[in-house]
C-alpha cells in the first residue's frame, strides 16, 4: 500500500504564497506515522484571514519562512507516493506559489483530492471538510492546519478501507 502525506495550509491573505500555517501527516499502510505542524512567516505581514484561523502577524513574525522550512519538509515528503488535500487545488496552488516565490523545487507528486474522494466513495454532499468528517465520524478542529491534515489523512484511510485504490 502506498505511503502518502496529507497536507493543509492556512494563508494570511488571498495571495497564494502567504502560507502562515501548515499541517503535514504521513501515512504508511493504514497508520499515521508522523504528524507535523509548522507556523510560517509569510512574505507579507498583511493578515486578512485571522477571523478564519485565528492567526495574526504577531503569531508568526518569528516563525521560519517557507524557504527555511523546505529542506526538512522535502525529507518528510521523500517517501510519499502522493499528497492528499481537501480541495487539493487550493493547497497545491499554495505549495506551488510558496516554492515559486522562494525559487524552490516543488515536489513532483500527484495530488489526491479528498473532496472528490468523498463524493466518489460515499456520495457525500456537501463536501466541506466538516461535512465529510461528520459523515465518517472523524474528529476535527477546523482551520488548525495539523488537525485539518490529519482529518484529510483519515479520509484517505477510510476510503482505502472502503475499497478505493490510488
Amino acid at each position: 500500500m502506498p505511503t502518502f502525506a496529507a497536507i493543509d495550509f492556512e494563508t494570511a491573505n488571498s495571495s497564494p504564497d502567504s502560507a502562515c500555517d501548515m499541517g503535514l501527516v504521513v501515512v504508511r499502510g493504514q497508520r499515521i506515522v508522523r504528524r507535523e505542524h509548522h507556523l510560517i512567516r509569510p512574505p507579507d505581514p498583511q493578515f486578512a484571514f485571522t477571523h478564519i484561523h485565528g492567526l495574526a502577524w504577531d503569531d508568526v513574525r518569528d516563525a521560519p519562512t517557507f524557504a527555511e522550512l523546505w529542506p526538512a519538509l522535502q525529507n518528510v515528503l521523500a517517501d510519499a507516493d502522493f499528497l492528499a488535500a481537501h480541495n487539493e487545488s487550493f493547497d497545491r496552488r499554495v505549495l506551488d506559489a510558496c516554492c515559486r516565490t522562494h525559487c524552490l523545487p516543488r515536489p513532483a507528486r500527484p495530488f489526491v483530492c479528498t473532496v472528490k474522494l468523498a463524493r466518489t466513495v460515499w456520495s457525500v454532499y456537501p463536501t466541506k471538510l466538516s461535512d465529510v468528517c461528520r459523515h465518517l465520524n472523524i474528529p476535527l478542529k477546523h482551520h488548525l492546519a495539523d488537525f485539518d491534515a490529519e482529518a484529510c489523512a483519515r479520509i484517505v484511510i477510510a476510503a482505502r478501507k472502503a475499497g478505493w485504490q490510488q
